[in-house]
């Protein structure tokens, strides 16, 4: 729910998606275009400054938000510099040091520009971006959906929740653990009764067609998609040229 809390309370929350998502695309292709590591965590940072300084994005929610995948690209990074030599087991293999200051700069640089999208644009007009752009109405349809169910979910997990430490379902360790299992249980019969009531009141409305919805309006869409373009190639640029 950070992402979608962001998503609405940024500066750009204005700017046409279109405009966004093509920085993002720069900003994708500019990581892999990066000559060296430390291109590759100079576009990062730039990424990074322009969602926070320029979209107004905290930047205690932007840590947070990307602390999961910094944290699996950080293991990820020390899985690759062990080697298992026949001989001697499982070794450090300081000479893979190159490739993998070189894919854990890109990593970065292709976080960042993700982030900077999804954290100014809300997954609704994201989903209408890509409808405008001929995506299989099906799988914009599950999109719709899951989205759904994860609002459905944390409600359902809030108030299960409250119940328990209502009745001090967390006094001690072992009343801890049984009202985990108990909120796992009920979780999974809760989410499903909902799914369930969902798909009826759909079909009560005869919804036998693709989830369709109002989508905003952004003013200067054409001027912001070009702005989103020069700022992109100046991404591009400062992957090939910095050293």
């Amino acid at each position: 729910m950070l992402i979608e809390q962001a998503a609405y309370a940024n500066r750009w929350r204005g700017v046409s998606p279109a405009a966004k998502a093509a920085f993002a695309l720069a900003g994708l292709l500019a990581a892999f275009a990066a000559v060296s590591p430390g291109a590759a965590l100079r576009l990062a940072l730039c990424s990074a400054m322009l969602t926070c300084v320029g979209a107004g994005v905290p930047v205690g929610l932007y840590l947070r938000v990307a602390a999961p995948a910094v944290g699996f690209l950080a293991l990820s990074c020390v899985g690759l510099l062990l080697a298992l030599d026949p001989d001697s087991g499982w070794r450090w293999a300081p000479e893979a040091w190159p490739q993998v200051a070189a894919l854990a700069g890109r990593s970065l640089a292709a976080l960042a520009a993700l982030l900077g999208l999804v954290l100014t644009t809300p997954l609704s007009d994201l989903i209408a971006l890509l409808r405008r752009l001929r995506c299989p109405a099906v799988l914009l349809d599950l999109m719709v959906l899951c989205y759904r169910m994860l609002f459905v979910f944390s409600q359902a997990v809030h108030e299960v929740r409250t119940a328990q430490q209502a009745r001090l379902g967390d006094a001690t360790l072992r009343h801890s653990l049984r009202s985990l299992g108990q909120l796992t249980a009920n979780l999974a019969l809760q989410v499903w009764q909902r799914a369930q009531a969902l798909h009826l009141a759909a079909l009560a409305r005869n919804g036998d067609g693709s989830l369709r919805f109002l989508t905003p309006q952004f003013a200067h869409a054409g001027r912001d998609t070009a702005l989103a373009v020069l700022a992109g190639g100046g991404l591009l640029i400062l992957a090939r040229w910095a050293s």
